[in-house]
């Protein structure tokens, strides 16, 4: 199993985000990402959610609307213990330089400082996480710069 740090850099290639910052969080069960605008939408009869990525305040904000039929809805406790209703979409992340599918909920984290947390149903049976380290993943991805 690979050790991960605190936080680190990751990529959603569906998503279009690259060396996004990201924050392990092994107190939640479900992986979280920023969006805004996230609402139901009749598409040939058939409901889809439509979403915008992070904020506009954030540095990769490109205020792409995204489109998901494929997505389901899941009662998440918060960090404040308040139960919400969220939308759950899969997409791929990569991390060490290797893509691993994931699902992330889709919930307004504007106040937080990382855009993204990755829980512990994502880093079962691939980490360990040690806290005293940060970046490993994209220190690995900068000493191997792409041709």
């Amino acid at each position: 199993m690979k050790t991960i740090g605190r936080i680190d850099f990751v990529d959603f290639p569906d998503l279009q985000l690259n060396d996004l910052n990201i924050k392990v969080d092994t107190g939640a069960y479900t992986s979280s990402i920023h969006c805004h605008d996230i609402r139901k939408v009749l598409i040939n009869n058939e409901e889809h959610i439509v979403f915008r990525l992070l904020d506009p305040s954030h540095p990769q904000y490109n205020n792409k609307e995204f489109t998901v039929k494929k997505y389901k809805e899941k009662d998440i406790k918060s960090s404040f213990g308040n139960v919400e209703q969220r939308q759950i979409i899969k997409t791929s992340i990569i991390i060490f330089g290797e893509e691993h599918p994931i699902e992330l909920s889709l919930s307004e984290r504007g106040e937080m400082k990382y855009p993204v947390l990755l829980g512990r149903r994502f880093l079962k049976h691939r980490f360990v996480v040690d806290t005293s380290k940060k970046n490993l993943s994209f220190q690995l991805k900068d000493s191997h710069p792409s041709d």
